[in-house]
């Protein structure tokens, strides 16, 4: 109290100019600091939606799944729903962002209206899914899913007045758009306020610039960009090609007033970039990467950077095609290739074939017992000039022991005389009609020292045959006569 007292001393003006003067300073820094304790204590806004639209197919779930961080995902039916984790640091606070995925068939676009309501719709973002490995189908999806939002939006009671604000709040926020580097690095997260004097100065819309204007955040995730160099491969897409879709996507880009990104969830690219714009358009907070055009598989372009003139850039490089034509002429869905199956042969069952082989067989048989082909018994028999041919057919009165040991004889006497090679020689095809009694005595008169042990054994098998005819008092000539 001392330093108080002294001041004091010169008069009693200067000692009440002090204490104001005090007094202003105290009330400054409390209610910066109230400001402050305020804005830190606040939370994250609960209850915002991000709405995706798409294709069966072209990503939707592995998408989201991916800014998840779940390493699986599964694919649901009619409307389902996922939520992002968001984490603002600055104020270590913990909030979630409501995914919406809509099925792929149009049946179920009528389970919007569990998603977006009237009160619901301020704090939605929409995504356009757009399938890269099938580009033929990319504008056709983006203007079909764009139609079903329009219509649903069309649906809800939302009085003109608020509409009108939520377009006007688009219009504002596309013209307003900076470069990142222009804006203030002051926070990590948080977007840096400017001052207003630079905010005054904003340029006029072009005339195709949001012209469907649907009062809420739009943005267009092209996937499966990984698939560009298969497009190159399989289908001989050239750069020509690319830009031409780009061009497209980026005109459709303007007139929602919507961003555009590349990405691949197999290849992980743009997968950050794309949680980073999401968070900046739903919580504001501060986002430092420019457009990115460079690359044509890693293409991002954010909502109020891009004009007509910078998609003139691309027209540049189209030599076969313009600008203006339309996308399925030059984007053409390649043809489906045919592939020739051969006819499938199904092996029949054993036993059937085997019961088959039976009938065909039994009324076919011959006199002497052997089978007979079905397939043939009209036709001819064609002499043969093997050792068979030559072979006599045993005589019916014979038992039937004799005659197999005759038919055995004979064909083994043909393969010896075939071996020696004698013209004469018994067993060839000149000697069929000698009866067996004949032959074996031309054996016997033919024999040569050098007989081995089967001849020896053949002779007697002959001769045992022989003397089983004449038991049978049956005479040789006999057959010949009849």
């Amino acid at each position: 109290m001392a330093p108080v007292l002294e001041k004091q001393l010169p008069g009693a003006a200067g000692a009440g100019d002090n204490n104001n003067e005090e007094e202003e300073g105290h009330n400054l820094w409390t209610s910066i600091l109230s400001e402050v304790s305020t804005t830190s204590s606040s939370k994250l806004p609960s209850g915002k939606n991000i709405l995706l639209f798409g294709e069966d197919g072209s990503g939707k779930t592995a998408l989201m799944a991916k800014l998840q961080g779940a390493d699986q995902n599964k694919r649901g039916r009619g409307l389902e729903y996922l939520y992002l984790n968001v984490h603002d640091e600055d104020r270590d606070d913990l909030t979630r962002c409501n995914v919406w995925i809509l099925d792929g068939d149009l049946y179920h676009k009528g389970l919007l209206k569990f998603a977006v309501s009237a009160q619901s719709l301020a704090d939605c973002l929409a995504v356009f899914v757009a399938d890269m490995s099938r580009p033929w189908t990319i504008m056709e999806s983006l203007q079909k899913w764009a139609s079903v939002l329009r219509d649903h939006l069309d649906k809800l009671k939302i009085s003109p007045e608020d509409m009108r604000e939520m377009e006007q709040k688009m219009v504002k926020a596309f013209q307003e758009y900076t470069e990142p580097e222009d804006a203030t690095p002051s926070s990590p997260q948080r977007r840096a306020q400017t001052a207003g004097e630079d905010e005054a100065v904003v340029l006029p819309l072009g005339d195709n610039t949001l012209t469907h204007n649907l009062g809420i955040p739009v943005l267009i995730v092209c996937t499966k960009c990984d698939a560009v160099s298969v497009l190159e491969k399989e289908h001989d897409y050239r750069e020509e090609h690319f830009d031409f879709i780009q061009s497209h996507i980026r005109q459709f880009c303007l007139q929602y007033g919507a961003g555009l990104i590349y990405t691949s969830v197999k290849e992980e690219k743009n997968m950050d970039l794309l949680y980073k714009y999401l968070v900046h358009k739903m919580y504001e907070f501060q986002f430092t990467t420019p457009a990115l055009v460079v690359e044509k598989d890693a293409v991002f372009i954010p909502s109020g950077w891009d004009n007509e003139k910078k998609i003139g850039i691309l027209h540049e490089n189209l030599s076969t095609v313009r600008a203006e034509d339309p996308f399925e002429d030059f984007i053409t869905k390649p043809p489906v290739r045919k592939l020739v199956h051969e006819k499938e042969i199904n092996a029949e069952d054993e036993q059937v074939f085997l019961m088959k082989q039976q009938v065909n067989e039994s009324p076919g048989r011959t006199a002497s017992g052997s089978p007979r082909p079905a397939g043939r018994t009209g036709q001819p028999n064609v002499t043969s000039g093997s050792p068979m041919a030559a072979v006599k057919k045993p005589d019916p009165n014979m038992k039937a022991g004799a005659a197999n040991e005759g038919v055995l004889a004979n064909f083994f006497n043909s393969l010896l005389s075939k071996k020696t090679g004698a013209p004469g020689s018994p067993g060839s095809p000149g000697s069929g009609a000698v009866g067996a009694g004949v032959q074996g005595s031309a054996k016997k008169t033919g024999q040569k020292p050098g007989l081995t042990d089967v001849q020896a054994e053949l002779d007697r098998m002959t001769r045992k045959q022989d003397s089983m005819v004449s038991t049978n008092n049956t005479p040789a000539p006999t057959e010949n006569e009849a």
